[in-house]
C-alpha cells in the first residue's frame, strides 16, 4: 500500500548556511525510489509517496542520503498524512481565528512527557501559551515567533535534550496536510 509522507528537515536554508536547494532534494527523493515528490517553500519540507518502510526508517534513509550527497548532517522527521491531519485537528487553539504567524507546531522525533516542561512558569509568559500533543507542541505566540520569549525558552537545548524538533507555522501545517492527502 502506498502512503504519502512529509519530510520535515531541520535547520536548512536559514541564514545562508546549510544550503539544500529544493530541486536537488526532490531529485534525491526520486533517486531513493519515492514517487509523487513535491517540495514546499525553501525552508525544508517535501512530500512523497512510498510503499515500503515506516516514518523512522524513511527519516533515517533521507538523513543518510542528504549527508552523503551534500556533505552535512540534517535532522529529518518523516510523518504520514494521518498523523499530520490528526495534529491539525487536535490543535487546542482556535486556529481558524488566528493569523498563521501566531500559531506554530513543533514536531518531535519521539513522544514528550509534560514533566519536561514542568519548571516553566506558564503564567509569566501570558498571553503566550503552549500545549503538548502527540509528538508535537502547539505554541500560541500572538506577536509572532520572532518576538516570542516563550518560544525562545522552549527552544533551549537543555529542554530538548535527546529530541529532534522542528517548528512550522500554521500555514505550513495546513499545507502539509493538504499535500499529503488523498
Amino acid at each position: 500500500m502506498t502512503t504519502k509522507y512529509a519530510a520535515l528537515l531541520r535547520g536548512i536554508n536559514v541564514g545562508g548556511s546549510r544550503k539544500l536547494p529544493m530541486a536537488e532534494l526532490r531529485t534525491l527523493l526520486e533517486g531513493l525510489g519515492h514517487g509523487d515528490v513535491r517540495s514546499y517553500l525553501q525552508s525544508g519540507q517535501a512530500v512523497f509517496s512510498c510503499d515500503h518502510g515506516d516514518e523512522e526508517s524513511l527519516g533515517a534513509e533521507l538523513t543518510a542520503a542528504i549527508e552523503k550527497q551534500f556533505g552535512f548532517a540534517v535532522d529529518v522527521i518523516v510523518r504520514d498524512h494521518a498523523y499530520l491531519k490528526a495534529v491539525a485537528e487536535d490543535c487546542p487553539f482556535p486556529a481558524a481565528d488566528l493569523e498563521a504567524k501566531q500559531l506554530h507546531v513543533t514536531y518531535f522525533s519521539v513522544p514528550v512527557e509534560a514533566g519536561r516542561y514542568a519548571e516553566i512558569d506558564r503564567a509569566a509568559f501570558l498571553p503566550e501559551e503552549f500545549r503538548l500533543g502527540d509528538r508535537a507542541l502547539y505554541l500560541y505566540a500572538p506577536d509572532g515567533l520572532g518576538r516570542s520569549k516563550l518560544a525562545e525558552l522552549l527552544s533551549r537545548p537543555r529542554l530538548n535534550r535527546g529530541l529532534v524538533a522542528t517548528t512550522r507555522n500554521w500555514n505550513t501545517v495546513a499545507k502539509l496536510v493538504e499535500l499529503t492527502g488523498p
